[in-house]
């Protein structure tokens, strides 16, 4: 008898359960059907919610496209500063390490200099690395906060009629999965963004 309750309890939870999720998600300027003892909901008019293809914008956007570009020749000069200096100081220590094999130093006060000007060259190639690094991040940093800023406010512009009361940010297919086309605003967002820098 026990089972039996249950498994009634069950199936009239669900049966409200159900009732519940149709009643509140068909609004006005939707139509509820029954196909197949499943309820669809249909949309009259579009929901007022949009996405944006980052990987996109990024690839498209003039700004976007410049701004990596610098960035990368700045990585490209700072990585080639760095390695020339490497390698000076490579070539300088292995001399300094051939003359100490072979006893080449007149005296154990002129050795200790040279190992100590090495080192100081070395922490001095350490400094300039982690300059570099940083000098690299806070510019990578400030592009992409001219990027979110610019966005943000054709955002606002475009959306001032308030057509959508939310858009979405999708990077690789991370927020949408799958979406009717008429909800990405991608390309006329990239078109108009590149129209107002090109002015």
């Amino acid at each position: 008898m026990n089972k039996i309750q249950i498994i009634i309890d069950s199936v009239l939870a669900a049966a409200i359960v159900a009732l519940f999720v149709v009643f509140f998600t068909v609004t006005p300027g939707k139509k509820a059907t029954a196909v197949n003892g499943e309820t669809t909901v249909s949309v009259e008019q579009p929901l007022p919610i949009a996405y944006l293809n980052l990987d996109s914008l990024l690839a498209k956007y003039t700004f976007a496209i410049e701004a990596q570009d610098k960035l990368m020749t700045k990585q490209e000069d700072a990585r080639l500063k760095l390695n020339t200096k490497a390698r000076t100081l490579q070539n300088e220590m292995a001399d300094f390490q051939r003359k100490l094999d072979n006893n080449a130093f007149l005296s154990r006060e002129r050795a200790e200099n040279e190992a100590n000007r090495l080192q100081k060259k070395q922490q001095d190639l350490q400094e300039l690395e982690a300059k570099l690094t940083n000098d690299i991040l806070a510019e990578n940093q400030s592009l992409n906060m001219q990027l979110r800023d610019t966005l943000d406010n054709y955002l606002k512009e475009y959306n001032a009629d308030g057509k959508y009361q939310i858009i979405f940010a999708n990077q690789a297919n991370d927020n949408v999965l799958i979406a009717q086309p008429g909800f990405d605003i991608t390309d006329e967002v990239i078109d108009a963004l590149n129209k107002r820098y090109g002015k």
